[in-house]
């Protein structure tokens, strides 16, 4: 390609690159006759202006992308079909995910007219629940049915440290999630078919021809299917930094394309009148990317699948066309080939990975190893330091953790997974496709190989010393953290490296804000329809319940209140309180317990929760200036569930906080009577989620907040927090913030001057809006009633 073209060079990748992330991390999505003008502008520009072309191609990046977000966005289904009963046809796409009491998958309606206008053809994430997975079993990739099924918009919980699914659903063109309505009454259409039921069925046979606890990896290894690895897989990948090499790699596409490539010219070789045809390393060249986008396809075009199919295809194309091309141009012609193809890719994490790793090692490591003594052990070896060095902010950004044992596990596993155990298995996958039973060997020799090095590399990842938890850094500390490797691998002989390292430490150790003494900071963490409050003070923390945990496999616990303490910094608990038992506000207590050391435990007596302290009124505490009491219950009230709750009043220099739990208008009355004077504040969670048995009007009177947070899941079949309960609070003169809206909440009481106490809110959504933020789209504001003068950072 001519220095001349306009898309030469990794220049103009890295414009292209910068146009789409431009658009994408834009907090709104501008409108579409800006984005086709962007479009035509860079296209022009590109092409004509050779001076002008950098900016053309930043433009057309801009314009494309923001095009491709809004027939993203556009193709969700409308808010008048959500909560309704619609009937659709059409097929299972990808691996279903079979959990305890539900199957989840994607499904892809049909686009023929018997089916609603406002789904045809569009791809929907469905839940199927049923306690007997027999029933579940039917549901396999590429098979035909008939559902009925009640839809939303995809919206996720937006939490410090949480994933962002609206991000990942709009990545993958989810126009909508849901559950199967009555089960029994699916219908199958048609048997599986497609690469995705031969997926199904190579990863059943590999399952039953392994009797072995490893034949899970081997899944993951040979066909990417990690439906297998529980939680504690995935831990210890992550703490080892092995993620890159479980899941379906650029390496495996290599391997593929090589044995293609061989292949074809053994082939040639046996019948040399084919060479009067087709030059036998042309031969060798269209069948490695025949083999490259053939096991590509078979994989779901996974991102470092299909970027090595790219790099593959443009490296024969090159040589084809007897045309030298450096491997950064072919790195850069796969970038540009990839986001023409799909812009919004950049915003899945593997993207970056797959990119920035390759960059990092053509720019770090020298072309020619040469033929020295342990050349090859020693590019290895180097391979690996630059791959940590380069890739660490990233991961930390990306994760929130760094692992220390990365660099040497990964010295183990690359050469031998990379080497035996991924050609074991893939050959396994090739001799099972020609014949059924032929696969078994290779299969059992890979589990083989794969448990000689396994024991060690958990052991490794099991220790505490493996990986580290980092805070949520602030928006500026990933570049400067990627100046500082940048810095670091520059060659020998350049000054200041010492300095540089200065530079990472926005990202390794950000400022955590922390409240002062006297001062306090309350978090109400986006867990769903249920509660989980972090209260903090100048050195202690306190988690106020701890979310819900279904049997269908989520636990809030797990997904959204320790990642949302490990990003806000907190390393311990002093106290938990488990206000009541109830699933909804205790069934992420296990999860928390097993992630953090925590000194004390308080709820109700008689409470479902073990080894704890009993929760009762008089109890009081202080910690940094601060004061704790418990208001409810009182001595020898007996448990009553939600009656029970422990209701729990922090007071400050600076202002009052009230936690509530589950209380009803009894309790409320009751206290009242009892502790009239304690019930006034300034923040208060909203009793039982906003129900219409709690907040009675004597009770809004009596606290008289200023700022009134109400947990609540989006679209939750209770209708919390109902119309009524909210005017109430409205109308008592509080701001009604609801997570379901906001995302999680943070609340900072402190001093802001002389005359009042400060009170500082953070909504989640509203400080980091992105296009794709459903709540925002549809509500316009979080705040069920909002107060534009309350202090926001």
């Amino acid at each position: 390609m001519s220095n001349d073209s306009p898309f030469s060079g990794p220049t103009c990748a890295a414009a292209l690159l910068a146009g789409v992330c431009a658009c994408l991390w834009w907090p709104f999505l501008p409108a579409w006759p800006l984005l086709v003008l962007s479009l035509l502008a860079g296209i022009a520009l590109a092409w004509r202006a050779r001076r002008a072309r950098v900016l053309g191609v930043l433009l057309l990046g801009f314009g494309f992308a923001g095009l491709h977000a809004a027939a993203a966005l556009h193709r969700q289904i409308p808010a008048a079909l959500e909560g309704k009963a619609h009937e659709v046809s059409g097929r299972i796409v990808g691996l279903p995910l079979h959990e305890v009491r539900r199957t989840r998958f994607e499904f892809v309606v049909d686009a023929d007219p018997t089916q609603p206008p406002a789904l045809r053809g569009k791809r929907l994430r469905i839940g199927s629940f049923d306690d007997d997975p027999r029933n579940r079993a039917g549901l396999v990739a590429g098979s035909r049915w008939r559902f009925h099924v009640q839809l939303r918009v995809p919206q996720a919980l937006r939490n410090p440290g949480g994933n962002d699914g609206e991000m990942q659903a709009m990545a993958a063109r989810i126009a909508a999630t849901g559950y199967v309505l009555e089960p029994a009454l699916a219908l199958r259409l048609a048997a599986p078919t497609g690469i995705d039921a031969w997926r199904e069925r190579m990863s059943g046979r590999i399952a039953a021809a392994l009797p072995v606890a490893s034949a899970r990896f081997i899944r993951a290894l040979a066909l990417g299917d990690t439906r297998g690895l529980d939680d504690r897989d995935w831990s210890r990948l992550r703490a080892a930094g092995l993620t890159h090499l479980i899941a379906i790699s650029g390496f495996h596409v290599g391997l593929v394309a090589g044995f293609f490539a061989l292949f074809a010219a053994a082939a040639w070789w046996v019948v040399p009148g084919l060479c009067r045809h087709v030059p036998r390393p042309f031969a060798s060249g269209f069948a490695a990317v025949a083999g490259a986008f053939a096991y590509a396809a078979m994989t779901g075009f996974a991102l470092p699948t299909l970027r090595t199919a790219v790099m593959i295809a443009a490296l024969v194309a090159a040589r084809c066309l007897r045309r030298r091309q450096r491997l950064a141009d072919t790195l850069a012609l796969g970038c540009i080939v990839l986001l023409l193809l799909d812009p919004l890719a950049v915003l899945g994490a593997g993207f970056w990975l797959s990119f920035a790793g390759v960059a990092w090692l053509l720019w770090c490591l020298p072309p020619d190893q040469g033929r020295r003594r342990w050349a090859m052990l020693r590019g290895f070896v180097a391979a690996q330091a630059v791959a940590t060095l380069g890739l660490l902010p990233l991961t930390v950004m990306l994760f929130g953790q760094a692992s220390f044992a990365g660099p040497l596990a990964n010295l183990a596993a690359v050469p031998w997974w990379s080497l035996v155990v991924i050609p074991l298995a893939l050959l396994g996958v090739l001799a099972e496709s020609l014949h059924g039973g032929w696969g078994e060997a290779g299969w059992w020799l890979s589990a083989q190989a794969f448990d000689l090095l396994w024991p060690a590399l958990a052991r490794i990842a099991d220790s505490p010393l493996a990986m580290a938890w980092l805070p949520e850094p602030r928006w500026f500390a990933l570049p400067l953290a990627l100046l500082s490797a940048f810095w670091l691998l520059l060659p020998r002989g350049v000054p200041g490296k010492p300095l540089a390292l200065l530079l990472g430490l926005p990202l390794l150790h950000p400022p955590l804000d922390l409240p002062r003494h006297g001062e306090v900071e309350l978090v109400v963490i986006d867990v769903g329809q249920g509660l989980s409050v972090l209260v903090r003070t100048a050195r202690h923390s306190l988690l106020y319940d701890m979310g819900p945990a279904m049997r269908d496999g989520f636990d809030a616990g797990e997904r959204a209140v320790v990642p949302a303490l490990h990003a806000l910094g907190v390393r311990r608990l002093d106290a938990a309180v488990l206000s009541h038992g109830d699933n909804d506000h205790a069934g992420g207590w296990a999860s928390v317990a097993k992630a953090f050391p925590v000194a004390a435990l308080l709820a109700p007596a008689g409470s479902p929760a073990p080894g704890i302290t009993a929760c009762s009124a008089g109890q009081s505490w202080e910690w940094d200036g601060v004061r704790f009491r418990v208001l409810h219950p009182t001595p020898w009230f007996p448990y009553l569930g939600n009656e029970a709750s422990c209701v729990l009043r922090i007071e400050s220099a600076h202002g009052s906080a009230l936690l509530t739990s589950d209380i009803g208008n009894v309790v409320e009355s009751k206290l009242l009577r009892v502790a009239p004077r304690a019930l006034r504040t300034d923040v208060l969670v909203v009793p039982h989620h906003g129900s219409a048995g709690s907040s009675s009007k004597a009770f809004v009177a009596a606290t008289r907040p200023r700022l009134a947070v109400v947990s609540s899941g989006a679209g939750n079949r209770f209708g919390h927090p109902r119309a009524e309960v909210v005017r109430r609070w409205c109308d008592g003169g509080a701001e009604v913030l609801d997570t379901a809206r906001a995302g999680a909440v943070r609340i900072w009481l402190r001093q802001a001057g002389v005359q009042r106490p400060g009170l500082l809110v953070d909504e989640r959504r509203m400080a980091r809006p992105r296009l794709w933020d459903a709540a925002r789209r549809r509500h316009g504001t979080a705040g069920l009633c909002y107060a534009p003068e309350m202090q926001r950072p």
